[in-house]
């Protein structure tokens, strides 16, 4: 594989910070430790500047090129944070903190960052600046968006960004990226069933709303086999079911169930709110009962912009010789408002034959950082040349 030769030295150190971090995984926001060894490194690797605090734990480095005739920004991102999981791959590095791992390979990701700052901050072989952006709280805390709605995009100057995420499956250190609707919206709803509670023995002086619940269960998966264009894609999954009582003998009062909304365009999005509220409404009023639908946006698409998509092909192939087309994910990315802030695109890198993301015996590939250095360098020198 034609990775840059630097990387190939720098192979065990960038493994050794992937590894501490590894073992030392935080949630969300509470990025601290890491945003604090990641900040570390890079005044010692001579960053122009080191920014921290953007998006509560984010973390900004400035590395300028050796002239700057163009004038261009080029913003390269990381996420940092790891899941509520409780590890099970037995590793020597595995995590310290019970019920935390890095169980999607944002230890990874943040080590080649950090690999490729290092790179840069050496080397300066652009034209331009490169800005180095390592984000908390992708996993459901919406970091990216906390960092572009702390002005991030306009301090830095930043004009295209870029991202990557490993891809279990795919052979480790190949690519694979689409363009346009990459990665989906993803939505979730807090649905709240009142009736009338009662003895079991009694139903006929009930309202019954596990009666009410089950039934919306069943008719929400309606929305993507009766309601949705059969070529567009939409994905409605309850995930919660809780009753008001644990009895055996008590019809519960309430009862809540819980899910997500993945879609691949606006249109579905809209049409999936509106049909879980009429449809609640609808078989509430039905059995005599009421309902409370909640539905919030969270995610939005991720939407790869055709230009730099082209431009990160062209780049990946030059680091690993091919790049295929990625299949459609239903899987949310908050990177997502970062593109919709700027131009960009958003790549898969190669995991190999382990065990897939969220899952407790999942460990990112460490053969892969060469790979991934290497494109994160290239992006910048390719784009900004000298």
């Amino acid at each position: 594989m034609p990775v840059k030769n630097r990387f190939a030295e720098l192979h065990s150190e960038i493994t050794e910070w992937r590894r501490d971090i590894h073992a030392h995984p935080e949630l969300l926001f509470d990025t601290h430790r890491t945003s604090a060894l990641v900040a570390e490194k890079l005044k010692e690797f001579g960053c122009d500047e080191v920014v921290t605090g953007i998006g509560r734990t984010g973390v900004v480095g400035v590395i300028k090129g050796k002239s700057d005739k163009s004038g261009k920004v080029i913003g390269l991102r990381a996420d940092m944070d790891a899941l509520p999981i409780e590890e099970a791959t037995g590793v020597d590095y595995a995590s310290e903190t019970p019920g935390m791992m890095h169980a999607c390979g944002h230890d990874g990701h943040t080590a080649m960052l950090l690999g490729a700052a290092k790179y840069l901050a050496e080397t300066r072989n652009f034209d331009g600046t490169a800005v180095v952006i390592f984000q908390p709280a992708e996993e459901g805390g919406g970091g990216g968006k906390e960092m572009c709605d702390d002005g991030m995009m306009k301090q830095f100057n930043i004009h295209e960004v870029y991202g990557m995420h490993n891809w279990p499956g795919q052979p480790v250190g190949a690519f694979a990226i689409r363009s346009g609707p990459f990665f989906a919206a993803t939505d979730v709803f807090e649905i709240n069933f009142e009736g009338l509670g009662g003895h079991a023995a009694k139903p006929h002086e009930t309202v019954d709303t596990t009666v009410m619940a089950a039934q919306a269960v069943l008719a929400l998966q309606t929305i993507a086999s009766r309601n949705a264009d059969p070529i567009d894609r939409i994905v409605v999954s309850v995930t919660s079911f809780e009753t008001s009582s644990k009895a055996f003998n008590v019809i519960p009062q309430g009862v809540q169930i819980k899910g997500t909304v993945r879609t691949m365009s606006p249109e579905m999005r809209d049409l999936a709110e509106k049909r879980i509220a009429e449809i609640c409404s609808g078989i509430a009023t039905t059995f005599g009962g009421s309902v409370d639908v909640n539905y919030d946006r969270n995610y939005p698409v991720m939407d790869n912009h055709p230009e730099q998509t082209d431009f990160a092909i062209e780049v990946a192939k030059s680091v690993s010789g091919v790049c295929e087309e990625a299949p459609l994910v239903m899987g949310g990315e908050d990177f997502a408002f970062m593109l919709e802030e700027r131009p960009g695109a958003y790549i898969l890198v190669g995991n190999g034959d382990t065990a897939h993301v969220h899952h407790p015996k999942y460990n990112f590939n460490d053969e892969a950082i060469p790979a991934g250095c290497s494109w994160y360098a290239e992006i910048v020198e390719k784009r900004l040349p000298v």
